[in-house]
């Protein structure tokens, strides 16, 4: 089991055992997560879910809990699809993804957004996730063909205000992971796994006065992927879903009638059992037991870390970004985000930009990081998006 225990873990990214690239025949070496963090992350399925998938908010450090809502916050924070000003709104997001690893891997994103009447707004989502292609090995080295791994998940969300300044949202979501093609594994069949799951959100926003400015303050949190466990053999080890909590803030300034200016603020936390330290019996020596119900894992993972408070605080993420606009035509860009070392290692700036021409709008970012730390290095996210009618 452990090859499999390492399939589930990285995806494609770390298969060095058993999975070759047809693209260039070059091996992929163990030590990333198909999300682009590094393997001492805490261990869960379908990691793809938590890859921002955007590029207005992929431009700001991977910030977007509390900015000015917009089609893709199916992804950020549902319930700010209320506050929607567009009637119907379309947007198709795509990024080729870690390829400094993998050449062939890339992130595809669509969102719908339709406002019901002015208090209501249901929204869809399709999230598609290509691992490319690749050679399977069985343990003992022998080809096993090829086959293209890939996953997916499907969104339906329901947003709506209470008065002026609140709203609440709710999003359902189906989840497919097909990472093998029935591969058998120590005698073990293995094959795709599906899960179910929700969100549940809020957006408050609130106009201020900031040094003699117009302002708008606003704040938001999502729960994302509270779902059912993953296994990807019958009466095998299920993994949890990537439940996690999002807070954020943003303050944006109008320093006039066409420019204004917002900084935001993200702090990520994943809701899923941090595994004991353990002897070599599998004796628990720090930590508490990791096989837990969902409910149990997610309010168990604020004090089961084996280090204690201080290891709690370090699987805390960060995100930071501001953003400047002029005219709501033309936007630049920059953020940064932060991850510990010890629970993932994801570090890097962004740049970006958006354009808007008529009912159009495109934007684009890019990740800076170094090539020989960060596989991310390099990455573009590009998002098209299309509003349907006027106010």
């Amino acid at each position: 089991m452990k090859i499999l225990n390492l399939f589930i873990k990285t995806g494609t990214c770390a298969l060095a055992f058993i999975t070759y690239l047809n693209a260039n025949g070059q091996t992929v070496t163990p030590g990333t997560n198909s999300n682009g963090s590094s393997t001492n992350a805490i261990t869960t399925a379908v990691p793809f879910l938590t890859i921002s998938p955007n590029a207005r908010s992929g431009g700001m450090g991977d910030a977007g809990v509390a900015l000015a809502p917009e089609v893709n916050d199916s992804y950020w924070n549902p319930s700010k699809l209320a506050f929607l000003e567009e009637p119907t709104s379309l947007s198709l997001s795509y990024s080729p993804w870690l390829r400094n690893l993998i050449p062939d891997i890339n992130l595809a994103y669509l969102s719908f957004a339709k406002r019901t009447d002015e208090r209501t707004t249901i929204g869809a989502s399709l999230r598609y996730f290509n691992l490319g292609t690749i050679e399977l090995f069985d343990a003992n080295q022998n080809p096993q063909g090829t086959y293209q791994p890939n996953e997916f998940s499907i969104d339906a969300t329901l947003a709506r205000k209470f008065g002026n300044d609140f709203s609440l949202g709710i999003t359902a979501r189906y989840i497919y992971s097909g990472l093998t093609n029935g591969i058998s594994v120590n005698s073990q069949q293995t094959n795709s796994a599906s899960a179910v799951a929700a969100d549940v959100s809020l957006f408050y926003r609130k106009p201020v006065q900031q040094f003699g400015n117009d302002a708008l303050f606003a704040f938001g949190t999502n729960i994302s992927n509270i779902g059912t466990k993953i296994s990807y053999v019958e009466g095998g080890k299920k993994y949890f879903l990537p439940t996690n909590l999002k807070l954020g803030v943003a303050n944006t300034m109008f320093l006039d009638s066409e420019n204004q200016l917002t900084l935001t603020l993200d702090i990520n936390k994943l809701l899923v059992p941090t595994p004991p330290i353990r002897d070599s019996n599998g004796n628990i020596l720090s930590g508490s037991d990791d096989n837990k119900s969902i409910v149990s894992g997610i309010f168990g993972s604020f004090t089961d870390a084996p280090g204690g408070l201080g290891e709690e605080l370090k699987e805390i993420s960060y995100a930071a970004g501001a953003e400047y606009m002029y005219a709501k035509l033309f936007a630049l860009r920059a953020g940064y985000f932060y991850e510990n070392p010890d629970k993932g290692n994801r570090q890097y700036f962004s740049l970006g930009a958006g354009f808007k021409y008529s009912d159009f709008s495109l934007d684009f970012s890019y990740l800076v990081a170094s090539q020989k730390s960060s596989p991310l290095a390099n990455t573009l996210r590009f998002t098209l998006g299309y509003n349907f009618g006027k106010k």
